[in-house]
């Protein structure tokens, strides 16, 4: 018989985008941890994307903790997948500029489609983007 010095201790990340049966869950111990502001965002950003021009960052975390407050939206959008969205700004050499639009006509950020990953939040047709472009419109407005 092998003993073990130690209890194993497992730790599993949620994010509460499947439940879990409640058996489970009462042998657990909960740490809930909240989401990166943008100083700390920052500092993760770096460490992925360590030459990233100062501007284009500024921006896009701008528009990214923007589209996450917007009311409507079904899935936030998440650290990864604004990693995944400056991977994309970079690739296509994207400027700072073209994501903070003085025209009003113009509230969609550059391949949003990497920030907006539920169906229901931006689809492929038109209506929808119109829709995601009037959500935006109403929170500059309330502002």
């Amino acid at each position: 018989l092998i003993k073990a010095k130690h209890r194993p201790l497992v730790i599993i990340t949620s994010n509460n985008e499947k439940e879990l049966p409640d058996a489970f869950l009462r042998r657990c111990f909960f740490h809930y941890i909240a989401f990166p502001d943008a100083t700390t965002m920052q500092s993760i950003v770096d460490v992925h994307h360590p030459n990233i021009k100062q501007d284009l960052l500024e921006a896009a975390l701008k528009s990214f903790y923007q589209i996450r407050s917007l009311p409507g939206i079904k899935k936030k959008p998440s650290t990864s997948e604004l990693i995944d969205w400056l991977k994309l700004l970079l690739a296509e050499d994207i400027p700072a500029q073209a994501l903070h639009s003085n025209d009003d006509k113009v509230v969609v950020p550059p391949l949003h489609g990497a920030l907006l990953k539920n169906e229901q939040d931006v689809h492929k047709n038109e209506q929808d983007v119109h829709l995601f472009e009037r959500l935006v419109m109403m929170n500059r407005n309330n502002r």
